[in-house]
């Protein structure tokens, strides 16, 4: 038969002065009700923080191209709520020229603007104005011609220039940018705050 080995008594002496151990460690580490919410402060504010972006990185915008009478125009997508095909439009009088009409789009009556004419660019080439952009922000939505949607795209801004001398007809606070390409980027967050495309009939 095996022998048991006698126990070893229990040594209560080291396990009061291992938890004494362990609590003066824990008061160290304690922070101060102020001291607490100054970290908790500095943790939010960091986490708010936009990332860094990485160096040598090159910021860019998502643009949806369309083309109007043989020119190539974009809006930032994230001003473009959808593309809707034109398939009537309503006059509405006592409005400015660059006021097409009125749409409805599903239940939402939206008025239409015609940016040549807003802009009073030369009426060149044909046109069949069969594509309504719609545009929007928190406060205005309305609708913008166009013939066709060429597609969306990211460009860099970087590669886009504040103008071309040849490009002088649209003021310079509408415009975001012109791209290697020739590709007009409109300034949709401007025009969407213009308060001269808020329409007042008046009979």
């Amino acid at each position: 038969m095996k022998q048991e080995k006698p126990k070893k008594p229990i040594d209560w002496g080291e396990i009061y002065r291992r938890i004494e151990a362990a609590k003066a460690a824990i008061d160290r580490t304690q922070f101060s009700r102020e001291d607490r919410d100054k970290i908790l402060k500095a943790r939010a504010k960091d986490l708010a923080m936009e990332p860094q972006r990485e160096e040598g990185e090159v910021e860019s915008i998502e643009v949806v191209e369309f083309m109007l009478a043989y020119e190539r125009y974009g809006f930032e997508s994230k001003y473009v709520r959808e593309v809707y095909p034109l398939s009537e439009i309503t006059p509405v009088p006592c409005t400015p020229n660059y006021v097409s009409g009125i749409i409805n789009v599903r239940g939402v009556i939206l008025s239409v603007i015609d940016i040549k004419r807003f802009f009073d660019l030369p009426e060149k080439g044909l046109t069949d104005l069969n594509k309504v952009i719609i545009l929007h922000s928190d406060t205005m939505e309305f609708g913008v011609l166009a013939d066709s949607i060429s597609g969306v795209q990211g460009i860099s801004l970087s590669d886009m220039e504040t103008s071309l001398p040849t490009l002088t007809d649209i003021r310079a606070e509408y415009l975001k940018g012109v791209t290697k390409e020739r590709v007009v980027i409109l300034d949709a967050e401007k025009l969407l705050s213009d308060k001269k495309l808020i329409v007042h009939e008046e009979v």
